[in-house]
C-alpha cells in the first residue's frame, strides 16, 4: 500500500507581518495612530492586569508561529527581518515580564494617555465632529486607565512618582484648557455637550489619582530606579541588535566625549582662551521669548533652502512644518516633532513643538533656559527635529514598502534618534553657515549632552552612580544649566533609552565610512543617505547587512 505524504507550506512572511501588526494595533491604539492607523481611534489602551497577562500569552505565541516559518522559504531580505521581527517580539516580552514599567512607572499611564489625546488634536485624521466623538470617548475611558494604574503600580520609585505627577499634571492642563481651543469651531451642539461632561469625568479621575500619588504612593515610595546590568545588556540586545557589555559601551563614550572636549576648546579658542567662558558668552545669545518661534521658523526655512541647494539627500514633496509651543503635558523636553504617522493617506503638517519659558518660574530660572535655547544652540536642535534630521526621515519612511520596515512598532531608538544626532553635525560639515564658529559650538555642546547621557545612563542603571552625581556629571563635563543637567539626570532614571543618541549617531559614521571606503571613489552621500532612509527604521546590524557592510557597528 502506498504511503501518502503531506507537504508543510510555510507560512509567507508577510502574512505573518500584516495579521501581527494588526493584533499590535487592536492593542495599543494610541501607538497605531501613531502609524497612520485609525480603526481603533475611539479607544484608550487596557493596561488593566489581565489584559498585559493576555499579552503576554499572545506574545508567547506570536514568538512560536514566527518561528514555525521555514527560513529556506525565505528571500535573503525576508531572512533578515524574520530575525529582526523575533527579536522585537522577544523584547516586547521582556518589557513586560521584565522592565515592568507598567507595575513601577505612573509616566507609563500619562505618557500613554497624553499621545491619545494630543493625536487627536494635532492632526485633522478626519473632520472636527468625528474628532470630537473619538476625544469624547477616549474622555470615558481616563478613569478606567487610572484605575489600572492604581491597582498596578503599588511600589515606584520616588523621582518615577515625581515625574508622573508632573506629566499627569500636565494632561490636567490640556484637558481643561487646549481641547476647547481645539474644538472651538465646533457647532454640533451635542457633541459640545459630550466634550464638556467627558472633559469633566476625567479632570475629576486625574485630580483623584494625581492627589492619590502625592498623598498616598509618594510617601511610600522606596524602589529601585535602576535596572541593573544584566536586565540592561539585554535590553539593548533585543530592542537594539546591540550585544556589546556595558563595559565596553562605557568606554567608547567617555573616548568620544574627551576627543570633543578637545574639539570644543581647540574651536572655542577662536573666541577666548577659556572655553567656558567663550560657551557662556555664546550662550548669552538667544532670542526673547516672543522671537523664539519665529526663530525656530526661520531656521527650519534656511535649512530646508541648503538641503535643497546642497543635495545630499533627496528632499521629498513635504507639507508644511508648524513651529508650535510645547504642550504641558510634554514640557520635560526642550523640543519636539511630532509627524503624522507613515501609513497615513493624507498630507498634513508636522508639528515642531519648543518649549518657551513658563512665566512663572523665577528670572533666573527663565534665563537659564533661554541660555539652553541660543542661537547656537536652536539651530542643532532644528536640524535635529525637522531638517534633516526627525522631519525628513518621516518623509522618507513614507515611501517605504515593507510593513515591517515602516512601522514604528519595529523601529530602533538607536537609529531614529542616531540619525537626528548625526543630522547636527553632517550639515555642518558640508557647509551649512560655513566658517560660523558659534554653531560649530553649538553642535559640539550637544555631541558632550549627548555622549554624557550614554555615560551616565549606562552607570545609573549598572553601577552605583547617583542622580546627584549624575547631575555633577552633566554640568561639569557637558557644561549643563543647573536645573537642565537635573532635568537629564532624572530623565536617564525612567528612560534608558538616552544612551542611544550618541551610539546611535557613532554607528552611523561608522557604517558610512565602511560604505565610502568599500565603495571608493563610486561613493556618494546622496545615495548614501537615500539608501539609508529608504530602507525603513531598522536596527544598525540589519543596516550594515543590507549595505554590504563588513566589521562590527562599534569600534
Amino acid at each position: 500500500m502506498r504511503q501518502s505524504t503531506t507537504t508543510h507550506v510555510s507560512e509567507p512572511l508577510s502574512h505573518f507581518v500584516e495579521e501581527y501588526l494588526a493584533h499590535l494595533y487592536e492593542m495599543y491604539p494610541t501607538a497605531a495612530a501613531a502609524d497612520g492607523v485609525h480603526t481603533h481611534d475611539d479607544l484608550l489602551e487596557d493596561l488593566s492586569r489581565s489584559a498585559i497577562d493576555a499579552r503576554i500569552r499572545d506574545l508567547g505565541g506570536w514568538a512560536r508561529r514566527l518561528d514555525g516559518i521555514n527560513p529556506s522559504a525565505l528571500t535573503p531580505v525576508e531572512s533578515l527581518e524574520r530575525r529582526m521581527l523575533g527579536d522585537r517580539i522577544r523584547g516586547h516580552l521582556f518589557a513586560l515580564e521584565e522592565i515592568r514599567d507598567w507595575e513601577r512607572n505612573p509616566l507609563h499611564y500619562a505618557d500613554t494617555l497624553a499621545a491619545s489625546l494630543a493625536g487627536q488634536t494635532l492632526f485633522a485624521y478626519a473632520g472636527l465632529p468625528e474628532r470630537a466623538r473619538r476625544v469624547g470617548s477616549k474622555l470615558r475611558q481616563v478613569r478606567r486607565l487610572l484605575e489600572a494604574a492604581r491597582r498596578n503600580v503599588t511600589e515606584a520609585p520616588g523621582l518615577f512618582v515625581k515625574v508622573g505627577i508632573e506629566s499627569l499634571e500636565g494632561v490636567l492642563r490640556f484637558v481643561e484648557r487646549d481641547l476647547p481651543r481645539a474644538f472651538r469651531d465646533l457647532e454640533d451642539m451635542h457633541l459640545l455637550g459630550v466634550l464638556a461632561d467627558t472633559s469633566m469625568e476625567a479632570s475629576d479621575a486625574l485630580r483623584e489619582h494625581i492627589a492619590y500619588l502625592r498623598d498616598t504612593l509618594a510617601p511610600r515610595s522606596r524602589a529601585s530606579f535602576r535596572l541593573g546590568r544584566a536586565r540592561f545588556e539585554q535590553l539593548l540586545r533585543l530592542d537594539e541588535g546591540l550585544d556589546v557589555p556595558a563595559d565596553h559601551l562605557l568606554d567608547i563614550a567617555r573616548r568620544e566625549l574627551h576627543a570633543t572636549q578637545d574639539e570644543f576648546a581647540r574651536v572655542a579658542a577662536e573666541m577666548d582662551s577659556d572655553p567656558r567662558a567663550a560657551w557662556r558668552r555664546i550662550k548669552e545669545r538667544h532670542p526673547a521669548p516672543d522671537a523664539l518661534f519665529r526663530e525656530a521658523d526661520e531656521q527650519v526655512e534656511s535649512l530646508r533652502t541648503f538641503l535643497t541647494r546642497k543635495r545630499m539627500v533627496t528632499m521629498p514633496e513635504h507639507t508644511a512644518v508648524q513651529v508650535l509651543p510645547t504642550p504641558d503635558f510634554h514640557r520635560r523636553t526642550v523640543a519636539s516633532l511630532w509627524s503624522p504617522g507613515p501609513f497615513e493617506p493624507a498630507r498634513m503638517p508636522a508639528s515642531y513643538h519648543v518649549t518657551n519659558v513658563d512665566p512663572s518660574w523665577p528670572a533666573e530660572r527663565q534665563q537659564e533656559h533661554l541660555r539652553d535655547l541660543s542661537y547656537a544652540t536652536l539651530a542643532s536642535i532644528t536640524a535635529h527635529e525637522v531638517f534633516p534630521g526627525h522631519f525628513l526621515h518621516h518623509e522618507h519612511l513614507r515611501a517605504v514598502s515593507s510593513s515591517c520596515r515602516k512601522s514604528g512598532f519595529f523601529a530602533t531608538m538607536s537609529f531614529v534618534e542616531g540619525w537626528a544626532h548625526y543630522a547636527e553635525q553632517m550639515v555642518l560639515d558640508e557647509g551649512f553657515e560655513r566658517g560660523n564658529a558659534e554653531l560649530r559650538l553649538g553642535q559640539l555642546a550637544e555631541a558632550l549632552l549627548r555622549l554624557a547621557r550614554t555615560i551616565v545612563g549606562i552607570r545609573l542603571h549598572t553601577e552605583d552612580l547617583s542622580v546627584e552625581q549624575g547631575v555633577r556629571f552633566f554640568c561639569d563635563e557637558a557644561y549643563l544649566e543647573e536645573s537642565s543637567a537635573r532635568q537629564q539626570a532624572e530623565r536617564a532614571t525612567f528612560d534608558p533609552g538616552t544612551v542611544l543618541y550618541a551610539l546611535g549617531k557613532l554607528m552611523l559614521l561608522k557604517l558610512r565610512a565602511d560604505v565610502r571606503e568599500a565603495e571608493g571613489a563610486d561613493f556618494s552621500l546622496l545615495r548614501f543617505h537615500d539608501r539609508l532612509l529608504g530602507q525603513g527604521c531598522l536596527p544598525f546590524w540589519m543596516h550594515r547587512a543590507l549595505m554590504a557592510a563588513e566589521g562590527p557597528a562599534l569600534e
